[in-house]
């Protein structure tokens, strides 16, 4: 049964044109970022960016070099779409791209982390075994078919995506509108459609349709009675999400998906209408069986229970932000913060209120306003700037955070130095006050 659901070969289709979509959409990702601005407001005129804890030794090249790295990235986008040195492409950008990931949380997006996923997925698949650079140089390499397991493990990751998704929004400030009204009320200037998202429909269409759609979408997708309009459904929420929400590749990313649900003759008959069909069926069950079952088992369990960690950490996620990323938690909260940073001489106990713009761009002052782990590093930092400079500082904040628009508590204890203050990994830091 096991060796049925995972070594049957079947048509290899899917992910062929999906490869090709996928390097096309991270060429995209990469080249955008550098004309839309987001490299320089991100990772070029900073002067230190809020790295991932634990990696703050990673930080951007100096200089217009992270141009260059996106331009790398870029092209080994298109390497991997036309197949070309693929596993090297793939593996290569993954790198990449994990160092992107991990350098900064500033512009934090839930694709970034999908695409970490998707790209480590990508480069253990065979997708470069058909209609590719590699296959026209190597053609033994050519195969019109996969097994199985290359197919289920983009709906399995896609269902604990959406799931998890689905049920983060089964809480009162979304059931009540409370958010979704946030949500489109921040879109009312927006040009052509600013109005018509201020009707009272959208918010309960963005409430109870993103839950439904979330929830049911796979399973939908997976039954053939419904595969059709199921994606007729996706092709308006992810292209809705997109133009409202402006989350980058991410909408086009999950359209991409539902090639892996469609019948591998449609797929051939609308992108490779030159390849001939698969109709063997073979099962065969290759060496590294036990390896695939065993690396795959950790895999998913990680991704089960990652995004259930925050019930084992004291106090509300959506105010002390632990356990939120790598979660899932797809624009769930609103949060505006108030936050002063006061450095205190041990020695002479002179006071100095900091002035952030000294040291953060606009955007990593509103981050270093409502983000725990980012006003620890940055307490952090200054204490380390002014050690620096011959000094023993004390670093205390002041911090009050109002979430989805709810009144102003205070986030931080002010009377903790922040500057000694221990970052715990795995459970509540104690020197963040109560939600209630």
């Amino acid at each position: 049964m096991l060796n049925s659901f995972l070594f049957k070969y079947i048509d290899n289709s899917a992910l062929v044109v999906f490869r090709i979509i996928f390097g096309l959409l991270c060429f995209l990702e990469s080249v955008g970022s550098i004309f839309t601005g987001w490299i320089r407001r991100t990772l070029v005129e900073p002067e230190f960016t809020f790295s991932f804890i634990g990696f703050e030794w990673l930080q951007p090249l100096p200089g217009n070099w992270m141009y260059v790295y996106y331009l790398i990235m870029g092209l080994l986008g298109l390497f991997i779409m036309v197949g070309y040195k693929y596993r090297v492409s793939m593996i290569s950008f993954t790198l990449l791209w994990c160092g992107v990931y991990f350098m900064q949380k500033s512009s934090y997006n839930n694709h970034y982390y999908l695409l970490i996923l998707l790209s480590a997925i990508m480069c253990v698949l065979p997708a470069h075994k058909y209609a590719s650079i590699d296959v026209k140089l190597y053609p033994k390499l050519k195969q019109i078919a996969m097994p199985s397991w290359c197919k289920w493990i983009f709906v399995v990751q896609l269902f604990i995506l959406y799931s998890y998704a689905s049920i983060a929004k089964l809480y009162p400030d979304w059931l009540d509108l409370t958010l979704p009204k946030l949500l489109m009320q921040s879109k009312a200037n927006y040009q052509v459609i600013g109005g018509l998202l201020q009707h009272d429909l959208f918010p309960y269409l963005i409430a109870y349709g993103g839950i439904l759609f979330d929830g049911l979408i796979i399973p939908l997708l997976l039954c053939k009675k419904t595969r059709k309009y199921a994606f007729f459904a996706s092709i308006f929420f992810h292209l809705f999400n997109s133009i409202v929400f402006q989350v980058g590749v991410f909408p086009y990313l999950s359209l991409a998906f539902s090639l892996f649900f469609f019948d591998p003759e449609v797929i051939r008959r609308l992108f490779l209408k030159n390849k001939p069909a698969y109709t063997k069926a073979e099962i065969i069950v290759p060496d590294y069986k036990p390896a695939l079952i065993a690396v795959g088992s950790v895999y998913f369990i990680i991704q089960l229970l990652l995004p259930i960690r925050h019930h084992f950490i004291t106090d509300d996620v959506l105010w002390t932000e632990e356990g939120h990323r790598m979660s899932w938690r797809m624009m769930l909260r609103s949060k505006k913060g108030m936050t002063r940073f006061k450095v205190v001489d041990k020695v002479t106990k002179d006071t100095i209120y900091i002035n952030p713009k000294k040291y953060l761009t606009s955007k990593q002052i509103r981050t270093s306003s409502v983000k725990p782990d980012i006003i620890w590093q940055f307490s952090q930092h200054l204490k380390k700037d002014f050690k620096a400079k011959g000094q023993d500082v004390a670093v205390y904040v002041d911090c009050k955070v109002s979430v989805n628009n709810k009144p102003y508590k205070r986030l931080i204890d002010p009377n903790v130095d922040m500057g000694s203050a221990k970052w715990n990994w795995y459970k509540h830091n104690d020197w963040l006050l109560p939600s209630k």
